[in-house]
């Protein structure tokens, strides 16, 4: 493996090992914050941190280019986001995990559209994307089942379709050369947080600085705001660049993995047969889906 590859695969994993995670310090400040708030004001963190990394203005690209980035800004930060929030208001959070996890067919599929087609999907990738959310169902429903909501599905399917968009996008991006990932990065969070905007007229927006600065809010804000922003988007487009928007997207199928196995060593939850059954199927769809078959 060329070793551009090996470390765009070693940055898709660090990604996911730490969004895998978020779910902690969102359930810590939910307490005290409104979802919107926090996605604000982690954003707003994950711009400041990457403008003080890297202060350098990112030379404006033409009229398609700064569309392309906009259309990042709008799907993968203020879209994804806020359809996946609010998906959990109407349904349950296994029904979400499944459904986002759906991201990279949606990837592969928007990819066909474009024609791009270096990253264009073999059989392996299909069926390694079936047996991976057979996995992900047993991680999700093992045990308890789940409700059918239509609503809340609908949005998470959305979400789920947005990351889509915001990767295709990435991948467009990844390839200018008068623009690094950091200074990418920093333009499509500048237009997320403007795109935020507008949401703060109808939901409640008022920072509560009291409660920001309190340690454990703080912590897991700079957590959310640098770790899995600032850092994560960079590590993500970085490994978009070096192996492609499809393949990158795979690596979405190890988040609920993730999330069982810190719910185990944080949380201390049981972990259950059907879960362990679940991680097994979802990490050996994973290495099927990166498989190189005849039409891979």
């Amino acid at each position: 493996m060329h070793p551009e590859a090996r470390r765009g695969h070693a940055a898709a994993i660090f990604t996911i090992a730490l969004w895998g995670t978020t779910y902690i310090s969102t359930k810590v400040l939910l307490r005290t914050f409104t979802p919107i708030k926090i996605l604000i004001i982690r954003f707003v963190i994950g711009y400041l941190a990457l403008s003080v990394i890297c202060p350098r203005p990112a030379k404006r690209g033409t009229l398609r280019e700064e569309l392309i980035l906009f259309t990042a800004g709008l799907s993968g930060i203020t879209g994804y986001y806020l359809l996946e929030h609010f998906s959990l208001l109407y349904t349950q959070a296994s029904n979400v995990g499944v459904i986002i996890a759906t991201a990279p067919f949606f990837t592969a599929m928007a990819e066909r559209i474009v024609r791009v087609r270096e990253d264009r999907p073999g059989k392996n990738f299909y069926f390694g994307f079936i047996v991976a959310m057979s996995g992900i169902c047993l991680l999700s429903f093992g045990g308890e089942g789940a409700g059918i909501h239509f609503l809340g599905d609908l949005l998470a399917l959305l979400a789920s379709v947005a990351w889509s968009v915001y990767s295709v996008c990435s991948r467009s991006i990844s390839k200018r050369d008068d623009l690094s990932t950091l200074q990418a990065t920093r333009r499509i969070f500048f237009y997320g947080i403007v795109l935020f905007i507008p949401a703060m007229f109808f939901f409640d927006f008022s920072p509560g600085i009291r409660d920001m600065i309190r340690p454990v809010n703080l912590a897991n804000l700079l957590y959310l705001g640098f770790g899995a922003s600032a850092v994560c988007f960079v590590t993500w487009n970085f490994a978009v660049k070096a192996i492609g928007a499809v393949r990158t997207s795979v690596y979405i199928y190890l988040t609920p993995v993730v999330t069982v196995v810190s719910s185990v060593i944080i949380l201390h939850e049981r972990i259950t047969p059907a879960a362990l059954t679940g991680i097994a199927l979802t990490l050996g769809g994973l290495v099927l889906s990166q498989l190189k078959g005849k039409n891979g």
